[in-house]
C-alpha cells in the first residue's frame, strides 16, 4: 500500500533547516511535502503526486517540539493543590513534603497519561521522554496516541521521609529497589520492540540521591551495552544538593563524573543547583564545564522550579559554556510553548539581561536541543528526509496578528492557541485543535474523581495526619452560603 502524501501548498512561513549554517531559518511561501517515509520536499512549487493539499496562506509551518522531561503517572490530578504549598527548611520546596502525597490509583493512570499526551501534542510536542511508574497501559496508549514516545519507567532504593517539616530521611530498601531496576530493563525492551517504530525506552534511575553508587553505575553499563540513553533527576534540589554533600563531599555533575556515568547518552533532569549557584555554598564554577566536557545533556524545566521560588542561573550561560540543553515540561500544565517561555524569562531575570538567551535559542533547545539529547538528528528540523514530525500554526488567530516574526508571536503571545494541527510520521494527531487517537475529554472528565481519591489517600498518608484542608489550603477563605 502506498502511503498518502500531503503538500501544504505556499506556506506564508515555515521555520525550516538551513544546512550549511546548521541552524533554523524562516522561508516564506513554500511548498512542503510529506509522507510516513518523511520530508520530502521543502522549498518552491512542489511538483510531485500529491493525495491531499492544505492551503498555507494562513499558516506557519515549524518542526515538531521536542519535550526531554515529563511524567504522567499523577501530575494532571495535581493541579491545584500545593502552588501556594512548601516546606521552608527544605529551601521552600514542596516536592518532598507535599507533592509526595499526591499519587494517582490505578484506575486513573491511563486518565492521567492520556490528559498528559493530549495537552502536550496540542502545544506542539510530538516527541516526548515520559518518565513514570508502569502501569497496564503506558506502552499501548502512548503508541495509538500517535506520539514519538520515550518511555522511562523509574526504580530506586531509597524513598524519601520528611521527618516533622523540617528534616529529609531517606528509607532504603536495596532489594525493593533492585526487582524495579529489573522489571525496568525488562519493560525497556519491550518498548524498544514495539512494531509503530516510534517507541523507545529510556533507562531512568528515579533521583541520584535515592539509588546507591552501584545501581546508577549498573544502570549506566545496562543502557551503554542497550544503546539506550539513561535519564537521572539531578541537582535538581537544595536538599538533594546538600545531602550529596553530606554523603560524599561532591556536587551531583562531580559525583556522577567520578563514577563514569556522565556522557553524551545521559540527560540530567534539571540541573539547578550546580557549584555557580548562588544558593550553594560553592564558589567554583567547574561543573558546567564538566557536562559540556562529558557532552551530557540537561533537561530544563523552569514553570514547576519557578513555582516554588528557583530558577536555574541561567540557561544563556548553560549554552554559552557548550552545554546541550532540552525543554521539558516535568508537570502541569503539560504546555511546552509555555514552558519556553517561562525559559527565556527566567533566563533574562536570572541573567539580568534581556539578551542572556533569545527567542532563537529557546527555539533550538525545544528542537534541535532535544533531539541531540536523545541522540538524533532526523527530529526536530524541517529539512528534506527528516521525520515528517510538524506544526501548524494559524497566523490569523487573534495573538498572532499582527505578524512580524510569527515565532515572536507564538512564544511571547498565542502560544498553544495558535496551534490547529500537529502531524507525526505524516500522520495527523491534532487536527483542527482536537486530539485524534484519544478520548482526551472522557479522560478530563475522570480528572475530579481521581483527585479526591488521591486526596483521600493523601490524608491516611501524611505522618502527620493533617487533613488535606491542612495541607492544601483554599487561595480564598470558603464564605459561609447564603
Amino acid at each position: 500500500m502506498t502511503e498518502q502524501t500531503t503538500v501544504i501548498r505556499n506556506a506564508a512561513w515555515a521555520v525550516t533547516w538551513d544546512e550549511t549554517a546548521g541552524r533554523h531559518a524562516y522561508a516564506q511561501d513554500v511548498d512542503i511535502a510529506f509522507s510516513k517515509a518523511g520530508i520530502l520536499h521543502v522549498g518552491a512549487s512542489y511538483a510531485g503526486h500529491a493525495d491531499v493539499e492544505i492551503a498555507g496562506q494562513a499558516l506557519m509551518v515549524m518542526p515538531g517540539l521536542v519535550d526531554v522531561h515529563c511524567h504522567s503517572g499523577d501530575e494532571p490530578i495535581a493541579k491545584g493543590l500545593f502552588e501556594d504549598a512548601g516546606t521552608a527548611a527544605l529551601w521552600g520546596n514542596a516536592l518532598y513534603e507535599y507533592s509526595a502525597l499526591v499519587d494517582s490509583d490505578s484506575d486513573a493512570k491511563a486518565a492521567c497519561q492520556t490528559v498528559m499526551l493530549g495537552d502536550l501534542m496540542r502545544s506542539g510536542v510530538t516527541t516526548l521522554l515520559d518518565i513514570a511508574s508502569p502501569h497496564p497501559r503506558w506502552l499501548s496508549l502512548a503508541a495509538e496516541s500517535g506520539v514519538r514516545a520515550y518511555l522511562a519507567p523509574g526504580f530506586r532504593e531509597a524513598a524519601w521521609r520528611v521527618v516533622d517539616s523540617h528534616r529529609l530521611d531517606f528509607d532504603w530498601n536495596e532489594a525493593s529497589g533492585r526487582e524495579r531496576y529489573a522489571q525496568a530493563l525488562a519493560f525497556v525492551d519491550e518498548a524498544r520492540a514495539h512494531p509503530s517504530g516510534r517507541i523507545d525506552g529510556i533507562i531512568a534511575p528515579s533521583q541520584i540521591e535515592t539509588c546507591s553508587e552501584s545501581l546508577l553505575q549498573e544502570a549506566a553499563a545496562e543502557a551503554r551495552r542497550r544503546g539506550m540513553r539513561m535519564t537521572i533527576h539531578a541537582a535538581q534540589t537544595m536538599a538533594e544538593h546538600e545531602e550529596l554533600l553530606r554523603r560524599t563531599g561532591e556536587t551531583a555533575p562531580a559525583f556522577l563524573e567520578r563514577l563514569g556515568v556522565l556522557g553524551p547518552d545521559l540527560i540530567l533532569g534539571h540541573c539547578i543547583f550546580l557549584d555557580h549557584h548562588t544558593w550553594t555554598r560553592q564558589r567554583t564554577r567547574d561543573d558546567l564545564e564538566r557536562l559540556a566536557a562529558s557532552g551530557t545533556s540537561v533537561a530544563h524545566c523552569p514553570v514547576t522550579f519557578a513555582r516554588s521560588g528557583m530558577t536555574l542561573e541561567s540557561l544563556g550561560g548553560y549554552r554559552r559554556a557548550g552545554v546541550n540543553v532540552g525543554i521539558g515540561t516535568d508537570s502541569y500544565p503539560f504546555n511546552m510553548l509555555e514552558e519556553m517561555r517561562e525559559a527565556m524569562i527566567c533566563s533574562r531575570v536570572s541573567g539580568k539581561s534581556v539578551f542572556d538567551i533569545d527567542t532563537a535559542g529557546i527555539f533550538e533547545a525545544a528542537t534541535t536541543g532535544g533531539a541531540k539529547a536523545l541522540g538524533r538528528d532526523d527530529i526536530g528540523a524541517v529539512k528534506p528526509g527528516a521525520k515528517a514530525d510538524l506544526v501548524l500554526v494559524d497566523l490569523s488567530q487573534s495573538g498572532m496578528q499582527p505578524v512580524y516574526d510569527p515565532l515572536r508571536n507564538l512564544l511571547h503571545c498565542a502560544a498553544e492557541r495558535a496551534v490547529c494541527d500537529v502531524f507525526v510520521d505524516g500522520r495527523a494527531v491534532v487536527r483542527d485543535r482536537r486530539v485524534v487517537n484519544l478520548d482526551y475529554d472522557g479522560a478530563v472528565l475522570e480528572l475530579q474523581d481521581a483527585q479526591k481519591r488521591a486526596c483521600r489517600a493523601a490524608e491516611k498518608a501524611d505522618p502527620r495526619g493533617r487533613t488535606i484542608s491542612t495541607l492544601a489550603r483554599l487561595s480564598l477563605p470558603l464564605a459561609n452560603r447564603l
